[in-house]
């Protein structure tokens, strides 16, 4: 076959079987050339994360949520007027695509994503900043998680910082995982 006809059947072909060939080919150019791209130039392994969970999702507006939590940040000195000045201070949604930047020094309310002790990494709120390690917080979240292992993060488990988030763009895998990970619970029970 030569390089024309395998043109033209990708590109320009109207059949089903040249329609699976696009999408096979647009996953294979997004995971290998697209995603490592902007890891390189981002300076993260998880340039593009879906948040699946609603750790952060204030679920209303800001005064109502800090109504909620704002005595927890201020036990911690983190007043209304600080958390008014942070990124994202109004947490985001389940299904929110969040992009990353790799980065060696974080603050006190900024976003980051770490290695937990889960199956996922972790993207919540820096609320404590130590010597060496820091603690995180889900704004929807009562307390800091001592099972994900939130109280003392090092700085090697942290993956990136969150600049900014595309809303409801992460749905996709969201959906893929709940459908997936139902499959494998299924088979391997």
């Amino acid at each position: 076959m030569s390089l024309k006809k395998i043109w033209n059947f990708i590109w320009k072909e109207d059949s089903f079987l040249s329609w699976v060939v696009n999408v096979i080919l647009a996953f294979l150019i997004v995971k290998f050339l697209i995603f490592p791209g902007m890891g390189l130039a981002l300076g993260t392994s998880h340039p593009v994360v879906a948040v699946v969970s609603e750790s952060m999702d204030h679920h209303g507006n800001f005064d109502d949520w800090w109504e909620r939590q704002g005595r927890w940040y201020e036990e911690k000195n983190i007043t209304k007027a600080d958390f008014m000045r942070f990124d994202m201070k109004n947490g985001f949604q389940k299904g929110d695509m969040i992009f990353l930047k790799g980065k060696d020094e974080f603050e006190v309310g900024e976003i980051i994503v770490f290695d937990a002790n889960s199956n996922n990494p972790i993207i919540h709120r820096v609320v404590v900043k130590k010597e060496n390690d820091y603690q995180t917080k889900g704004d929807a979240n009562s307390d800091s998680s001592k099972n994900l292992g939130e109280m003392n993060i090092p700085k090697e488990r942290i993956i990136g910082k969150a600049l900014f988030r595309v809303p409801f763009l992460g749905w996709v895998k969201v959906w893929a995982s709940e459908i997936f990970g139902g499959f494998k619970n299924v088979v391997l029970s």
